[in-house]
């Protein structure tokens, strides 16, 4: 079965390398129609796969869907397999929308330059890669080996889900973040950004380069104090940890809710890496609007309450909706996420109109 994961991290890698390679070799500003059409290829790309999913599982490609899926103790079909898919998927990409609003944070508050925000992001995603990788192959043995851990993750998704419902969101400033001051007393951190670089060595021609074209070098006091070939971290590369340890944080909630799902490693990797993979562009097609979708963050609070419920409830619900089962949970889940976001344009409208 190791066939199909070297055929599906390969043709990542590859897109990855096209990305930054290619289409992103030099730093610019990404538009709204730029991040929109990518943000639709990615999306294309995310459920076309699972019509690859459906024959694989179908006809066994490679040992795919010869296994008893641990969650509900069945064997995954072409069918099924597509649906438990689509499921994760659509819980995977609508929970890193939450991301967006922490990344546009750290962003604004650090005053990242926009020429530079992809490249933070490709760099930021692809660490996320390998942490989620890692987080999945662990949940994966978990579940197979303690199925009552699948109750212990519904109670923890219930639990988020009504935090997230009842408490505020207080802003607060990276800045004044516990793990930047970590950054800031144990490591040399530039005051300003030097170009793209995450990392300048002092008295190199990298500590002297501006941040954009044509501005002026402002003398940077904690490069101009370094003795000659130290090296210094960027306010680019403070942003980059940033990133990282909020997919870290944001990973703890997701990846329990696509165990709700399936634990067959293959689904739960493959989704989660195509939801990430569209976040940069979703980032930079959204991070304009985010004020817009107010209604949003409850949407994603009620479907993590769901999934929560349903790994608690998964029996009693699969013997009251029978075959149908995974596709009502699909239904439920893409309704709220709709309902949210077009409950936030419509009030949104009625306030500008107002």
């Amino acid at each position: 079965m190791i066939l199909p994961w070297v055929i599906f991290i390969g043709f990542v890698f590859l897109m990855l390398a096209l990305d930054l390679g290619v289409f992103h070799r030099k730093s610019h500003v990404v538009g709204f129609k730029e991040s929109l059409g990518w943000s639709a290829i990615w999306i294309t790309l995310g459920l076309s796969f699972s019509i690859l999913v459906y024959f694989g599982y179908e006809y066994h490609w490679s040992g795919l869907g010869m296994s008893v899926d641990a969650v509900d103790g069945v064997v995954n079909n072409g069918k099924l397999a597509a649906t438990k898919y689509l499921t994760g998927y659509v819980v995977e990409k609508s929970l890193s929308v939450d991301n967006i609003f922490v990344i546009a944070m750290v962003f604004g508050s650090l005053a990242v330059p926009a020429r530079y925000q992809h490249r933070v992001l490709f760099w930021g995603i692809l660490g996320a890669l390998a942490m989620r990788g890692a987080m999945i192959g662990v949940g994966s043995a978990l579940v197979h080996n303690f199925h009552w851990i699948l109750y212990v993750f519904g109670v923890f998704l219930i639990v988020t889900a009504i935090k997230m419902l009842v408490m505020d969101d207080k802003e607060e400033h990276p800045e004044n973040n516990a793990l930047v001051r970590w950054i800031t007393k144990r490591f040399p951190v530039t005051r300003n950004f030097h170009g793209q670089h995450f990392l300048v060595k002092a008295g190199s021609s990298q500590s002297h380069e501006a941040a954009e074209p044509g501005e002026v070098v402002v003398a940077d006091p904690v490069v101009d104090a370094a003795p000659a070939g130290k090296w210094m971290l960027t306010p680019l590369a403070v942003a980059l940890i940033l990133v990282e340890v909020t997919d870290l944080i944001f990973a703890v909630d997701s990846i329990p809710a696509i165990f709700s799902i399936t634990a067959d490693p293959f689904l739960v990797f493959t989704s989660n890496v195509f939801a990430i993979l569209g976040l940069r562009s979703l980032y930079f097609a959204l991070a304009g609007m985010i004020a817009k979708f107010q209604y949003l963050k409850p949407a994603l609070s009620l479907i993590l309450l769901v999934v929560g419920v349903k790994m608690l409830a998964a029996k009693w619900l699969k013997v009251w909706l029978g075959d149908s089962f995974n596709f009502v949970i699909l239904g439920v889940i893409l309704g709220i996420l709709a309902t949210g976001v077009v409950t936030s344009l419509l009030v949104g409208k009625k306030q500008s109109d107002g």
